[in-house]
């Protein structure tokens, strides 16, 4: 069973599973299809990717161009993070908009972000592990960024400014506004 809370931006979903916890500790199920389609819709998920990162690296904003944009469900098994999705939808009423949400090891929440969105994180525990399911397989051919300090977004990724860790491709992504709409 799970509870599904809706955001600003509808489509992407935060979603709360049960967890039933005792003196030996916790189980909850981190995925079942049937939940997920009755509660969300139909998604064929085809590749789960796991990261761990220390504190202070924020990763992002990545999309896959289309027709290889892919819907994925992201949780942290360990940690935590501040988990931004911004939606890049040609013609969409919240084009430019993002949710932020935490997301940790002790909440278990998880968030699903639809096709036609950029996704970063930025992890605010000593250390973080990540995974995230995709319903497409990822195209290096298809990678696009976007900067993850731009200002027309205003993320506020709940870091001082000289902790942020970057690797040395994020530190050179476009402004949303400078990117070809065509690439999106």
């Amino acid at each position: 069973m799970i509870k599904v809370i809706e955001t600003q931006i509808p489509g992407v979903v935060i979603i709360e599973p049960a967890v039933f916890g005792d003196t030996r500790g916790y189980f909850l199920e981190s995925w079942n299809q049937r939940d997920f389609e009755e509660a969300v819709g139909p998604v064929n998920f085809v590749q789960d990717n796991e990261s761990k990162s220390r504190y202070g690296v924020v990763r992002g904003l990545h999309f896959q161009k289309a027709p290889y944009s892919q819907s994925k469900l992201v949780r942290v098994v360990s940690g935590k993070v501040l988990d931004v999705t911004v939606d890049i939808r040609k013609g969409s009423p919240t084009f430019g908009r993002h949710v932020a949400v935490e997301l940790s090891g002790d909440s278990h929440r998880q968030i699903f972000i639809p096709s036609g969105f950029a996704h970063g994180f930025a992890v605010l525990s000593p250390e973080a592990v990540f995974q995230y399911k995709c319903d497409k397989f990822y195209n290096p051919d298809a990678e696009g960024a976007i900067s993850w300090d731009d200002p027309d977004l205003g993320i506020d990724w709940h870091l001082p400014l000289e902790d942020i860790i970057l690797s040395e491709k994020d530190k050179h992504h476009p402004f949303l506004k400078d990117i070809n709409p065509e690439c999106l």
